[in-house]
């Protein structure tokens, strides 16, 4: 089975707005078959866990979406895939297999599809693969590592490893105002309410009258932006004196998927090979 990258997953929250690259250190991510993309008949549905699908029913989360980001459609074809990769849990080759393998099988229902990091597939297959190899299985294609985001996006990152990368800047907060600077959006934050998750380069000073920017946005029609009410979930860059944003997010405090999405992207930090431009939307 090929793994298609389908291009609405990619661009789901809305769009992309690019730096230079001298502000944004740039990367892509694709599979072969990107190109082919597959835009799916059936849209993305919340469905819970079942119990007998075994490799993820204990995973954390008791929902998953549907279609899953191995192109499985329904429940039946899920559980008939997955059921192939529970001795593998077995042989405990590194402690994120299920959840690199339920980040895929089994992907927290969030508006966005949550991939897993690059670094998390390699940990995992760098573990796993010699298991399956004295049993006479290759580490298939459909998790080839380099199909996967680097960890500069909200990825789903390695909970136990020696993967040591950089963080970002990541924060929930509230937006006072936005403004137009020389072609750049400035946002500037909201004095109170203000959480740090991970404080990256960033001073506990610079955290108190913080102020934002995403370079060449004055054109770009940024839908999340024209409610500042409620508070939003931003990742950012620091470069030179300015700190770049890379990822806004609208919070919703209600969302337990999101709050332990959060929790699995941001408990250990991301590469500092940030994201070239900025993603801009919002969990459900």
């Amino acid at each position: 089975m090929k793994f298609h990258w389908d291009v609405v997953a990619l661009l789901n929250f809305g769009f992309i707005l690019w730096g230079s690259a001298e502000e944004y250190d740039y990367y892509s991510w694709q599979s072969d078959n990107f190109q082919n993309g597959r835009f799916y008949t059936k849209q993305s549905k919340c469905v819970d866990i079942p119990q007998d699908l075994h490799l993820c029913h204990n995973v954390g989360y008791k929902k998953m979406r549907l279609p899953n980001l191995l192109d499985h459609e329904t429940m039946p074809e899920v559980k008939q895939q997955a059921s192939s990769w529970v001795p593998l849990l077995a042989k405990r080759c590194h402690r994120d297999t299920q959840l690199f393998l339920c980040s895929l099988f089994a992907p927290i229902c969030l508006e966005r599809p949550i991939y897993p990091c690059r670094s998390l597939c390699e940990v995992v297959r760098d573990s796993c693969a010699p298991v399956m190899e004295s049993y006479g299985f290759p580490w298939p294609e459909m998790l080839n590592c380099n199909k996967f985001p680097l960890d500069n996006d909200l990825c789903i990152t390695v909970q136990y490893g020696t993967k040591q990368v950089t963080q970002p800047s990541v924060l929930r907060m509230r937006i006072k105002e936005v403004k137009i600077e020389n072609g750049d959006l400035k946002l500037i934050a909201a004095q109170k309410k203000k959480k740090v998750l991970k404080a990256g380069k960033l001073k506990r000073k610079e955290f108190r009258k913080l102020v934002l920017y995403i370079k060449n946005a004055v054109e770009c029609q940024c839908p999340q932006l024209d409610n500042l009410s409620g508070s939003f979930l931003i990742m950012g860059r620091k470069v030179e004196n300015k700190l770049l944003l890379t990822a806004i997010y609208k919070w919703d405090k209600k969302s337990k998927d999101m709050k332990y999405a959060v929790n699995f992207m941001f408990t250990y930090p991301c590469s500092e090979s940030l994201s070239h431009g900025t993603h801009i939307g919002s969990f459900r």
